[in-house]
């Protein structure tokens, strides 16, 4: 595949990621082959399927933390997969990423934390730093809380506060891992709320990995399905759509434990 673009023709949408017959393998094991999605800007991208799917997977190869078998990556047109050390790191400073755990510092304040970047990769000084910080704070509903620990905040405001650090450097895409794992069903919508808010506000491109039906209906507007039998993607497109016409199995997943959209209505 020469170029990204051609798989995104035809639906008068700006592509921002292109993923292309991508395999993922480690050895002779074959988690997913032959993937292949356009994620536009502005969308709120879902990748979905079951336990063993490899949706962490395929996260952790759009940002470079793994090395595809086969296939390419482009964001807006620029190759990813074949890029040099260098034209990576232009890249993911594009990029934010929200990791299952909020992977904060336990030792550093939630100000300390979103400043650490900044520090490492902006010229701003200590007052401008913090003042960012505190930006990015309020921005997720923790303002005021710039000199607390991770440890003595709750689980759903330590998930705030790793999106504040992910949205430090004003990234263009932002990545969810399991962003509702560990948390009760108050706090997962309410973090479900605040990407829609944050996806309109900022114009960001969000891609989440999921398996929470609740949240994938709620804030998806496209997506894809892995399925963890014969290794490859199974459905695309809008998840209400695949809820209404999918196949049988993706129908199921997303009707597993929860109403369906007509039985709502």
């Amino acid at each position: 595949m020469e170029t990204g673009e051609h798989l995104s023709r035809g639906n008068g949408a700006r592509p921002h990621i292109v993923v292309g017959e991508l395999t993922m393998a480690f050895g002779d094991f074959v988690v997913m082959r032959d993937v292949s999605f356009t994620v536009n800007h502005g969308d709120i991208f879902i990748i979905m399927g079951g336990s063993g799917s490899g949706k962490s997977t395929l996260l952790r190869h759009m940002i470079g933390l793994e090395e595809p078998a086969k296939g390419e990556i482009y964001y807006e047109g620029e190759n990813f997969t074949k890029a040099d050390a260098a034209q990576r790191q232009e890249i993911l400073m594009r990029v934010g990423v929200l990791f299952q755990t909020g992977a904060l510092w336990s030792s550093m304040t939630l100000a300390e934390n979103i400043g650490l970047l900044l520090e490492d990769h902006t010229d701003l000084g200590p007052a401008q730093i913090r003042e960012v910080a505190s930006l990015k704070l309020a921005l997720v509903g923790l303002k005021g809380f710039e000199d607390y620990y991770p440890s003595e905040i709750s689980g759903g405001m330590q998930k705030r506060a790793g999106l504040a650090r992910a949205m430090a450097l004003d990234p263009e895409v932002l990545f969810f891992d399991e962003p509702s794992a560990g948390l009760d069903p108050i706090s997962g919508r309410l973090l479900d709320e605040l990407i829609l808010e944050l996806r309109d506000s900022l114009g960001a491109t969000v891609v989440v990995v999921t398996h929470d039906v609740a949240s994938i209906l709620t804030i998806g507007n496209n997506s894809i399905f892995l399925d963890a039998d014969s290794n490859t993607v199974i459905a695309q497109g809008h998840p209400r759509e695949l809820l209404r016409s999918g196949s049988p199995k993706v129908r199921a997943f997303l009707t597993r434990g929860q109403e369906t959209l007509e039985e709502k209505r």
